[in-house]
């Protein structure tokens, strides 16, 4: 990847809408090198996919929590089971497993305080659980989906 590959992704990343020639324009290509580099990045699964971006008060989903997870079972059966239920789940909007004093982090979108516990009592319900702490965002400050990409480092 070169540094126009990494123009077309910042560009994309801030309007995948855009079509390939202003795509071009705004990147310094013609539409032919830039449909191509498109078609590159996508196929080497750098673009995995284009969507539109939407803003979830306005779709009724006012209430983002931070779910930390700790688990007694570490096994690979227990973390496919696991897995398998959470990625079911569509409240879950980021699902990590975690370097530290927790487990696993969910970022969970709903609409209320009742739909929360729903999903909460569904969550605990599904696998053993050591202990779940629930953190409710107040205020969320910055949201963005776009990679900072920057040059990679020389080798040495």
């Amino acid at each position: 990847m070169d540094a126009i590959d990494r123009k077309i992704l910042a560009v994309v990343q801030d309007n995948a809408s855009l079509s390939v020639a202003e795509i071009g324009q705004r990147v310094g290509l013609s539409s032919t090198p830039c449909w191509k580099r498109l078609q590159r990045l996508e196929a080497d699964g750098v673009i995995t996919k284009r969507v539109a971006l939407i803003d979830p008060e306005k779709v009724g989903l006012g209430i983002t929590v931070f779910v930390s997870v700790e688990t007694g079972d570490h096994s690979q059966d227990w973390l496919k089971n696991f897995a398998d239920v959470v990625n079911a789940m569509p409240e879950v909007m980021e699902f990590y497993r975690m370097a530290g004093d927790v487990d696993y982090v969910l970022r969970v979108v709903v609409q209320d305080m009742a739909s929360y516990d729903t999903f909460y009592k569904k969550l605990i319900a599904t696998v053993p659980l050591k202990n779940v702490t629930s953190r409710f965002a107040m205020e969320r400050i910055k949201s963005t989906t776009a990679l900072p990409l920057v040059e990679p480092k020389p080798a040495r």
